[in-house]
């Protein structure tokens, strides 16, 4: 079984080679970077990936991001994210689309090497295998208040750009400057938890989860 790495740490990336090679993976290719992991998997073709999230030369989202690009590009490829941390954003975004062939799993679980090769092959396999720490940051981002934390101004914002105003009207009916809807968008950005991809995909995904939000019932 072919496999894709993206991974900067030397040590965890030969340690995973070592381990996976005797286990009866074959190791296509290391990379350390994004553009490296994408051009691995264009070449090698592998039936399995493993992805860091964060990866040189920001070390904040690249390996993930790189991973859903990969995805665009071949629906369906297995991708194992292993993670220090809990990225909730990216984790729905990676099971939104449907297709399977997905995992999450926190680095730690690499000790448990059962546990991990396992998981392996049923992400492989066109699976999930999703970290248990994962599965609750998930469910407690889904129940809490997404607008909870934002401001009254933030409010508004969100609630005329919902109304499809772009930022130059949106400035225009609150009387404030255009540089000041600029920095409420980037806290509204920031609270809602929203990915750094482009501000149009963000614009978006903000809308709809004021729109989302307005449409359940308040319990009292």
């Amino acid at each position: 079984m072919r496999v894709v790495i993206a991974e900067d740490n030397v040590l965890l990336s030969s340690g995973l080679e070592l381990l996976l090679a005797a286990r009866g993976f074959r190791i296509a290719a290391i990379a350390t970077d994004g553009p490296g992991f994408l051009a691995a998997v264009d070449r090698h073709r592998p039936e399995v990936t493993i992805v860091d999230v964060r990866l040189p030369p920001t070390f904040k989202d690249e390996g993930i991001r790189a991973a859903l690009r990969a995805r665009a590009d071949r629906p369906g490829l297995p991708v194992l994210v292993l993670s220090q941390y809990v990225e909730r954003e990216y984790a729905r975004e990676l099971l939104s689309d449907g297709n399977g062939g997905i995992g999450y799993l926190l680095k730690d679980r690499v000790g448990r090497v059962a546990e991990f090769t396992g998981a392996l092959r049923r992400v492989a396999a066109g699976g999930t295998a999703m970290d248990p720490e994962v599965i609750a940051q998930l469910l407690l981002g889904r129940d809490r208040d997404p607008l909870g934390a934002l401001t009254p101004r933030e409010h508004q914002v969100l609630a005329l750009m919902a109304e499809g105003h772009d930022n130059a009207a949106v400035a225009d009916r609150l009387a404030i400057t255009l540089n000041a809807v600029h920095k409420h968008i980037g806290a509204i950005f920031a609270k809602l938890g929203l990915s750094p991809a482009d501000s149009g995909h963000r614009r978006v995904q903000a809308v709809l989860t004021y729109l989302d939000r307005r449409q359940r019932p308040q319990i009292r």
